[in-house]
């Protein structure tokens, strides 16, 4: 594989598959390559959930012509490159979500309130199994994928019909042990949060009715009260369950290929005649899988990543935490990692991205059902409200009208507020504005970052 050249622009592919291995190009002429073309700014930026290759590919299309642009008007960035990560991420169907109430409503104290629904009921299981399916290469979790959506449509059938609790009860075991099947271990000593996975060893009867409840597909309280039809809300419930399963997957995944496959090749790159620094990009889990490679470096001076740019970041916001300030009295799985950015560790915010700033938490807190841990912000992602619990720490907010003088500094966390540029809700009832990041300002973000290096 060569660089694609156009418009002044190198751009390579890398394609890894689920557990992390690089399947194009080979990696020795990839690394070559940069080393040949005289690169000495290289940008790397990962896509995140729900993402096609073919619209990775559009956002990178989109995106690496404006970084170029803005670096090219930047001091102290030399030759650029630009690489693009592919790897498969799962996707779940769109749901006619309840959006939030709006943010200038609610900061103005109009005491808006929504009962907020995923949406997830209005899917059928197969719907959601089929848009699922892909992103598993293993024929045997396929399949598995797919019985669990069967499973499901076959309940929907029973629901109101005469069926005995017993024989209810065991079509919710079936589905529970084929959902088991597929939840991804963590590997020892990686701690972030721990929410999906307690609520997928959970009993299923109830922590599905629980699911149900936390994503609005049945009324608040109703779980734990016995209103209605309990069966009815367990079958929703399981669609619930099937979401923060794609969740728990995707987490995982991402960490995987950013530990397993992307360090260790940022390492080799590093070990090159030629120096070459890395400007990590990552938008939603794609921010986890740029923040796990920082994992994969063995040590500091083994790394050349100058900067790292984390775009409505999908994962927990104390992944870096120090021990001291972090609620489960435990340091974030990377906090001993950061010492391979040698340049700024930057990460945008936005009230307006729904996907991490409403749903996220939700899916990470369920099994506790702690309503005060939650508000408290034990849950959260990255995309909501930035780092937290690190050294150290400065705020900024992203200028939409062209300004880039951040001011950034090298080995420094910085928050990046990004709420009056990343914003456009439109037609996004359930994701919000997660994904509104192909715009100027944010390229010119990733440039002035560049720029910071040591």
């Amino acid at each position: 594989m060569t660089p694609q050249a156009t418009n002044k622009l190198l751009v390579w592919d890398l394609k890894f598959d689920e557990k992390g291995q690089l399947t194009a190009p080979v990696a020795e002429d990839f690394l070559d390559q940069v080393i040949d073309a005289g690169v000495e700014d290289l940008f790397m930026f990962s896509h995140g959930w729900g993402t096609s290759e073919n619209a990775a590919s559009e956002l990178y299309d989109d995106m690496f012509p404006r970084i170029l642009e803005a670096a090219t008007r930047t001091a102290g960035i030399g030759k650029m490159g630009f690489v693009g990560i592919y790897w498969p991420s799962l996707s779940f169907p769109p749901t006619p979500a309840t959006p939030p109430p709006a943010a200038d409503a609610t900061q103005a104290g109009s005491g808006a309130v929504v009962d907020l629904n995923a949406g997830t009921a209005a899917l059928s299981g197969s719907e959601i199994a089929a848009s699922l399916q892909p992103g598993f290469a293993d024929p045997a979790q396929r399949q598995t994928v797919m019985e669990i959506g069967q499973l499901i449509d076959q309940g929907e059938t029973k629901v109101g019909s005469d069926e005995t609790n017993a024989e209810k009860e065991e079509r919710l075991r079936q589905i529970h042990l084929r959902l088991l099947s597929l939840v991804p271990s963590a590997p020892n000593g990686e701690f972030e949060d721990s929410g999906e996975t307690a609520l997928l060893t959970a009993d299923p009867t109830m922590g599905y009715q629980a699911a149900a409840e936390v994503f609005g597909s049945a009324p608040p309280g109703s779980a734990m009260q016995g209103i209605g039809d309990w069966f009815n809300r367990a079958i929703n419930g399981a669609k619930d369950v099937m979401r923060v399963l794609s969740y728990t997957i995707m987490k995982s995944r991402a960490g995987d290929i950013g530990r397993g496959g992307l360090g260790p090749l940022l390492e080799t790159l590093r070990g090159q005649p030629s120096s070459v620094r890395v400007h990590l990009i990552g938008h939603s889990f794609g921010a986890r899988l740029v923040s796990f490679a920082l994992s994969g470096i063995s040590a500091p001076e083994k790394s050349p990543v100058a900067s790292l740019l984390l775009l409505q970041g999908a994962f927990s916001h104390w992944s870096f935490a120090h021990e001291q300030d972090n609620p489960f009295d435990s340091p974030g799985a990377l906090n001993a990692f950061a010492d391979r950015v040698h340049g700024p560790l930057v990460a945008t915010f936005s009230i307006h991205d729904w996907a991490v700033s409403v749903w996220y938490p939700k899916a990470s807190f369920l099994a506790g059902q702690d309503a005060q841990a939650q508000a408290a912000g034990q849950w959260g992602g990255m995309g909501a409200d930035g780092y937290q619990a690190v050294n150290p720490l400065e705020d900024r907010v992203m200028s939409a009208d062209g300004n880039t003088n951040y001011g950034f500094t090298p080995r420094t966390f910085y928050r990046v507020n990004a709420a009056s540029v990343i914003n456009d809700v439109e037609g996004q009832s359930f994701s919000g504005a997660h994904s509104d990041i192909r715009k100027n300002p944010v390229a010119a973000l990733a440039a002035d970052a560049a720029a910071a290096h040591a």
